[in-house]
């Protein structure tokens, strides 16, 4: 849908019924948006990683900010956490129902950057 313009008597521009509500790329970027997500989702598609693991897959992100962005994507359902030992603490992450939703179109932006030397 296009939005409509109209230009004032100064030459100034604006949206004649603006978009008042985040719309839906808007609201997917708020899910998927931040720097590793799509690598981390990526790297989880084929089975559960051991965090650790993980950390080393997703090369020149630290660890700390891995384990911010695996919480806050277990926080929106896209992966879950399983402890599976407590001495030492050993945990491995793995991909939700949910987050393979997503799997289509980061298989589609990894082809769309190759194609395109990105």
């Amino acid at each position: 849908m296009a939005i409509e313009i109209e230009t004032d008597s100064h030459g100034r521009k604006r949206a004649v019924e603006p978009c008042l509500e985040p719309c839906s790329i808007e609201r997917g970027m708020r899910v998927l948006g931040g720097k590793w997500k799509g690598s981390i989702l990526w790297h989880l598609k084929d089975g559960p990683v051991r965090f650790n693991d993980l950390a080393r897959q997703i090369g020149g992100a630290s660890k700390k900010m891995v384990n911010q962005r695996l919480k806050e994507m277990e926080d929106a359902g896209l992966v879950k956490r399983q402890v599976i030992s407590t001495r030492p603490i050993a945990v491995a992450y793995e991909i939700t129902t949910f987050g393979c939703t997503a799997l289509g179109f980061l298989e589609e932006l990894k082809k769309w950057s190759e194609d395109n030397n990105l």
